[in-house]
């Protein structure tokens, strides 16, 4: 297992910069996952780690040596790119076994690590194979086997399961999770899809902008997002996002009032925020409970869309006071659009974003 320390990394293309002075320290053994939207820098970041992409500015160590400039060879890592780029006139196994052989590996050495990798990877009936005659899930597991053989430092994983279907890269995603747990290697994956970042990481990163938002364990995340851009970002469906107005609370927690006047108290220190009193006020589906539109203290709206998964309903309604929200329900609820919708609101659910975009959450609960 080996370390990854990123200090001052920053890169530019002419005068645009795209990653400013950034630093991280990936942990041995540890499953990173750069998350964020397209333009973010974060294959970018995870070019430079591997020697694709040169560095403005910065260094780059690999279980503690510096690697900054050498060339892609000499890093000790293997990557996964989202296309397989297979030899298609090769079989599984030669296109396995292709790089071991460029760099003068014992044939027998090379078929205990193939063999190993084939089985880890549930290849051994497919060794015979060329990459035409198989589907595009077992294609990137020959891309992933093929790394997995070269028995790096770190592995890198760009967007890796991007070009599957639904239902493969569900699956592709426990193979890579299993993985993880046989080798316990180090391993950086890159994309775009909040739940594959949710499901595979160890920690997070959340980019944008060329710049870390925030960093922390996936639920660490979920539930105390550090800025506006990580709460909308992360969460499905999105936090809802409502503009508020400072009111006066009680016990020294914020209350907010909606465009149209109702008082909504929060859990939030009111302390914690800055002076002024607009505001926006965040809240996850799963945090508005459906009631009876007219008992007291709820918001009133009507459903315009109800979403039914199966597993769960997401009711889409537009509140009287102002504004689209997405509520849970029941997963056999009978709502349907038009129907007018009573919701409740957990204090201790709800986020406070300031005009910066910092995020302030519940305060602890005081002790009785």
């Amino acid at each position: 297992m080996a370390g990854i320390t990123l200090t001052g990394i920053d890169k530019r293309y002419g005068s645009v910069d795209v990653i400013r002075n950034l630093a991280l320290a990936v942990e041995p053994g540890e499953f990173l996952v750069f998350l964020g939207p397209s333009g973010c820098g974060k294959s970018t970041l995870l070019r430079m780690i591997a020697g694709l992409e040169p560095v403005s500015g910065g260094e780059i160590r690999i279980a503690d040596r510096d690697v900054t400039h050498l060339p892609p060879g000499a890093r000790d890592v293997a990557m996964v790119f989202q296309h397989y780029a297979l030899y298609p006139h090769m079989t599984v196994y030669d296109n396995m076994a292709f790089g071991l052989r460029n760099v003068g590996v014992a044939e027998a050495e090379i078929d205990r690590r193939v063999q190993e990798a084939a089985r880890m990877l549930e290849l051994v009936p497919l060794l015979q194979r060329k990459p035409v005659q198989m589907s595009g899930g077992q294609r990137q597991r020959v891309a992933i086997g093929r790394a997995v053989v070269k028995e790096p430092a770190a592995f890198l994983f760009d967007e890796p399961l991007s070009n599957l279907d639904a239902a493969l890269r569900a699956r592709t995603r426990i193979e890579l999770a299993r993985l993880h747990q046989r080798l316990k290697s180090t391993m950086v994956f890159v994309t775009h899809d909040q739940v594959e970042a949710m499901t595979l990481a160890t920690r997070i990163v959340v980019m944008n902008q060329g710049r870390i938002e925030q960093i922390g364990r996936p639920m660490e995340i979920y539930r105390h997002p550090a800025s506006r851009f990580v709460a909308g970002f992360i969460g499905s469906p999105a936090m809802n996002f409502i503009d508020v107005t400072r009111a006066d609370g009680a016990d020294g927690r914020a209350a907010v009032r909606l465009p149209d006047g109702t008082l909504v108290q929060t859990s939030v220190d009111a302390g914690s925020l800055p002076a002024g009193a607009t505001l926006e006020m965040g809240v996850r589906p799963e945090s508005l409970a459906i009631e009876r539109s007219d008992a007291a203290g709820v918001l009133v709206g009507t459903a315009e869309v109800v979403e039914r998964l199966g597993d769960q309903t997401h009711a889409h309604i537009a509140l009287r006071s102002g504004g689209t929200v997405v509520a849970h329900a029941a997963r056999d609820s009978e709502i349907m659009a038009g129907d007018v919708i009573g919701l409740r609101l957990d204090p201790a659910a709800v986020h406070l974003f300031d005009p910066s975009g910092a995020a302030h959450h519940a305060a602890a609960r005081r002790a009785p």
